[in-house]
């Protein structure tokens, strides 16, 4: 609540109601050795018009650099009416659509937004929604788990290439039921085909074992391409589920998961930040997870169905929604998973704003922009492109000095400069992810290759 409004009346007069002496009364449960004894280190309260210029004056320091980081986080344009229509009271108050006769609004909502997400991604149901798209992974690999009753094993194939943070998500959330990632490497030889994809020809070592899933990330992490038809067909020959981690922008201008190889894959999860989501101190991110109508009852989240009243007229209603707080939580197809409503909202509108059309051109303008940004960086001595192969709106470079220093240099100038794989991918030494979207413009990038110069000229070693 923005204030609290109860004077010391109130209280006094709410205590002496309960039989209560006073406030730290209600908490005499707690024995004294654990209670804090002072808040020596919280400033006395403020006033309203202190706190805001507090606040004003904390988000300054931020500044305004130019981002060219991505990995995860992507600084798209976002039209001013997205937020416009999320922030009306109907959309932003509006809690979990428990009551349907009290809730069309949100409920019609939630259901277009399944209709595209299903149709971005070439599947047959989509869910509304999951907490961010490293969460969606974990909850693919163990939905694969259920949804395929043939395989004891519990184990899943995860390429290198994948997302290091998606990876790490999934295996503290599975490894603990059970669940085995075996990592598959990407192709590192110098003038080895697909270098920084992962070959199809490395799955081969797993061939008739009992694996109960393979994932494969388009485009992965380092921005290349994948062959995805070719995992997925070994996949699926192998008597595996396939799961695909996507970028939505990405499939306005790729072949979506539900047409890769011969079928098609079987789970399609991610982040649909990308989608009309701004970027604020490391978030907010939603889930999505789409798939096959075979494998529905094992798929976390809520669903929205369309039907008809008895008057028939049409109408929407949570058709599943297999949480824990409906069944046992025993039966339950997740017990973590969460809707995150507004954004979803948000996506929703995006989406609806740009259309197919509107989201092709972002996608082709960030490739481009990314095109020239790889162009302006490797001009300059001591950088050279890591991966040459096909991408989608990022690239590697690898830098003939330490990474995390010219970051530091590049800071200084008001460019953050990229994400640091060093710590995550030591075998390609100092390597430096970039991104552009259609955010940036070429004097952007000027100003990026002016401001490398200096921090290269900065960072000696």
């Amino acid at each position: 609540m923005p204030f609290i409004p109860h004077t010391e009346a109130d209280v006094a007069e709410m205590l002496a109601a309960i039989g209560a002496g006073s406030i730290d009364a209600l908490f005499d449960e707690i024995p004294a050795a654990l209670r804090i004894q002072s808040l020596a280190g919280i400033p006395d309260a403020l006033t309203e018009m202190q706190v805001g210029r507090l606040m004003q004056s904390r988000a300054q320091r931020d500044g305004r650099p130019l981002n060219f980081i991505g990995a995860g986080a992507y600084e798209h344009h976002i039209p001013a009416a997205v937020w416009a229509i999320v922030s009306r009271g109907e959309f932003y108050s509006a809690y979990t659509p428990y009551q349907a006769e009290a809730s069309q609004g949100t409920l019609q909502l939630l259901y277009e937004y399944q209709t595209m997400m299903a149709s971005l991604t070439g599947m047959q149901v989509s869910n509304a929604s999951l907490y961010d798209g490293a969460s969606a992974l974990a909850e693919a690999c163990l939905m694969a788990v259920r949804a395929h009753r043939k395989s004891k094993a519990a184990r899943i194939l995860v390429p290198a290439a994948v997302n290091p943070i998606y990876l790490e998500v999934a295996r503290a959330i599975a490894e603990g039921q059970n669940l085995k990632f075996d990592i598959v490497p990407f192709a590192m030889g110098e003038g080895e085909p697909g270098k920084g994809t992962t070959r199809p020809s490395s799955l081969e070592q797993y061939r008739g074992q009992d694996i109960t899933a393979v994932v494969v990330q388009q485009p992965n992490f380092f921005g290349l391409l994948e062959d995805v038809d070719a995992i997925t067909d070994w996949a699926h020959s192998n008597n595996a589920l396939a799961i695909a981690v996507v970028n939505p922008l990405s499939l306005s201008i790729l072949k979506p998961p539900g047409e890769w190889g011969a079928k098609g894959v079987d789970i399609v999860v991610g982040d649909g930040q990308p989608l009309g989501v701004p970027m604020s101190s490391g978030g907010p991110y939603f889930g999505f997870m789409t798939t096959r109508m075979e494998h529905v009852r094992q798929m976390p989240g809520r669903i929205i169905g369309r039907t008809l009243d008895l008057d028939g007229k049409p109408g929407f209603t949570l058709t599943l929604q297999a949480r824990e707080q409906h069944i046992r939580r025993s039966k339950a197809t997740s017990n973590i998973c969460t809707n995150q409503g507004l954004l979803v909202t948000a996506a929703t509108i995006h989406m609806s704003l740009l259309g197919s059309a509107g989201l092709e051109n972002v996608a082709a303008a960030s490739q481009q922009q990314t095109r020239k940004l790889v162009e302006a960086l490797t001009r300059i001595k001591g950088v050279k492109l890591a991966f040459s192969g096909p991408r989608f709106h990022e690239a590697v470079l690898q830098l003939d000095r330490n990474v995390a220093g010219v970051i530091e240099a590049l800071a200084k100038r008001n460019v953050i400069g990229g994400f640091d794989l060093t710590p995550r991918y030591p075998e390609l030494g100092n390597a430096l992810l970039v991104c552009a979207t259609e955010m940036r413009t070429d004097e952007d990038i000027a100003i990026y290759a002016a401001a490398l110069v200096e921090a290269l000229a900065e960072v000696k070693s």
